[in-house]
């Protein structure tokens, strides 16, 4: 499920193509960004559909094993506790699952990526964490969620491969799989024997969010004139263009994010760009944001160009 800080790096990214096009239009920059985002719900059920995956590639070596002239008496009569996961055969038989990937065209079909997850197949077979869990007396739902989890953090979530086959579908996926990997995860320990089990949706509140992201691209655009005017007057020691780029567009965000969101705490925006800057700007970049900003707030408020609604909501 998504979380702010991630909508607001969405935004930074959009943005940034934004600025760096000579031509840059408004309403094409916004689509843009609307498909990024919900692009990584797709990220999201590529790698729950890897369970299965990886269930057809252990089955397929069972059957291929006992078909052979001279079969040893462990592939007549194999260790299928991988293949008998309850948490996996969930995840392969899950309705919504596969309505949804089939509603949006997510699927492992293809010669290609059943070599990927052979290969995977192979490399688990060989992992600590393989051995370790088929090799144990424990069993139960519990046990097979441990397992799952295990298999997706160690050996699914860090395979080189699948990484390669991320990054050709959409660069920017390199920065969404930790979040999706998490949604994972989350999802996996929500599960239970019982059900109902359910995977997460993208948007904990959809039209909030998106609205959240559509203004804040939008009003980041229209205040360009007067946030760069601002920014250059509280970096009189700098000329503008010495500046990093990703460092304007992070204060133009936040000086954005303070006017027109009265609902979300001067402090909360001011410590949000702080650290997306740690992560997608200079080493230095964090201390010079937070001295920018902190004056910006004290212009802005003097100005009365800050008003929030709601208790404590200024500090």
């Amino acid at each position: 499920m998504l979380n702010r800080r991630h909508l607001r790096v969405k935004v930074l990214q959009s943005l940034y193509a934004y600025f760096q096009s000579k031509d840059g239009h408004t309403a094409i920059s916004e689509k843009e960004l609307l498909t990024a985002v919900e692009r990584i719900y797709d990220l999201y059920l590529y790698l729950l559909l890897s369970f299965d995956e990886l269930k057809v590639q252990g089955t397929r070596r069972i059957e291929d094993s006992k078909l052979k002239i001279r079969p040893t008496d462990e592939e007549l009569d194999p260790n299928t506790k991988f293949i008998d996961n309850q948490l996996i055969s969930i995840l392969g038989n899950h309705p919504e699952l596969r309505a949804c990937s089939e509603d949006r065209k997510v699927n492992w079909v293809g010669d290609e990526h059943q070599e990927l997850f052979r290969k995977m197949y192979l490399n688990l077979r060989e992992s600590e964490t393989y051995f370790e869990f088929m090799n144990n007396d424990a069993k139960g739902f519990a046990e097979d969620m441990v397992f799952a989890i295990a298999v997706f953090k160690s050996e699914i979530a860090n395979f080189p491969l699948l990484y390669d086959f991320f990054e050709e579908k959409s660069i920017h996926w390199m920065d969404d799989i930790d979040l999706a990997c998490t949604m994972v995860i989350k999802t996996l320990k929500n599960f239970n024997e019982d059900g109902p089990n359910q995977i997460l949706p993208l948007y904990k509140d959809k039209e909030d969010e998106v609205d959240f992201i559509r203004q804040l691209l939008r009003k980041t655009i229209s205040m360009d004139v007067e946030n760069e005017k601002l920014i250059d007057e509280l970096t009189s020691n700098w000329e503008l263009d010495r500046i990093a780029k990703m460092d304007v567009i992070l204060m133009k965000m936040a000086i954005t994010e303070l006017q027109i969101f009265n609902n979300i705490p001067t402090k909360v925006t001011l410590n949000e760009y702080i650290e997306i800057s740690k992560f997608y700007s200079t080493p230095k970049s964090n201390g010079f944001i937070n001295g920018v900003l902190d004056k910006a707030i004290g212009r802005l408020d003097k100005e009365g160009l800050i008003t929030k609604v709601g208790r404590g909501l200024k500090e």
